[in-house]
């Protein structure tokens, strides 16, 4: 997975539909989520698209399974999982997710009810992430 930083090189030199392909191609190379991890408990609520996120845990690091119905969703998905994707679980606490995507101006971008269920995402991935830090101390 491209980081956030390459991805944002890019986004930066691209306007208007380019940013949208942009958005859908990263959500296309999104790792593959196992349908049976789609259920209730990885769904992530106040999005306009069923997004699902699953954290697994290895060597210390998360790492995000993730997805969504709508393909410009689902490459917003992505663009939050570069912020925390393969860090510590107490790195992936501390990181202000919202500060990282600001460059992106995604409010300005996409519709809100495109963007209504981030704030929710990030919640999700930190609370995750929250507890898995508590667990390992």
């Amino acid at each position: 997975m491209r980081s956030l930083g390459d991805i944002h090189e890019e986004y930066e030199f691209l306007e208007g539909d380019e940013r949208y392909r942009l958005l859908i191609e990263l959500g296309r190379d999104l790792e593959e989520m196992p349908a049976a991890l789609k259920t209730d408990a990885t769904l992530v609520r106040g999005c306009s698209a069923s997004v699902w996120v699953y954290p697994t845990e290895a060597d210390d690091r998360l790492h995000f399974l993730a997805d969504s119905n709508a393909a410009i969703t689902k490459g917003i998905v992505a663009l939050v999982i570069a912020a925390v994707q393969d860090k510590p679980a107490s790195e992936v606490a501390q990181t202000d997710v919202t500060g990282a995507l600001e460059p992106f101006d995604l409010k300005n971008q996409l519709s809100s009810n495109r963007t209504q269920g981030i704030p929710n995402m990030i919640a999700l991935i930190k609370e995750h992430a929250q507890r898995i830090a508590a667990a390992a101390q």
